[in-house]
């Protein structure tokens, strides 16, 4: 079971419950929310998608609104397999 490393005092609306059953998957160790941006686009609902890879695991885009947030996942899952798992777990 991973954890998921709170350190900021804002995040996405609803992210955190997300990111909570993701870390409970065995194969992620570390979730870790990272900076929030504001983008043109809007998403009416919460969405959770692998973007880039990165030492150790990938970086995920959550968007809500006009607001995007950088998750960063270590995990040994290949990014198919970690998008996979995140579709499944979505609240």
């Amino acid at each position: 079971m991973g954890r998921v490393v709170i350190t900021h005092s804002t995040y996405v609306d609803g992210l955190i419950p997300w990111l909570k059953s993701l870390a409970k998957d065995r194969r992620i160790q570390t979730v870790t929310p990272a900076v929030i941006n504001r983008v043109r686009g809007r998403s009416q609902t919460l969405q959770l998608r692998v973007s880039t890879p990165i030492r150790g695991g990938f970086k995920l885009m959550a968007r809500k609104g006009s607001t995007v947030q950088e998750v960063f996942v270590v995990t040994e899952l290949e990014q198919s397999q970690l998008q996979k798992v995140v579709d499944e777990l979505r609240p």
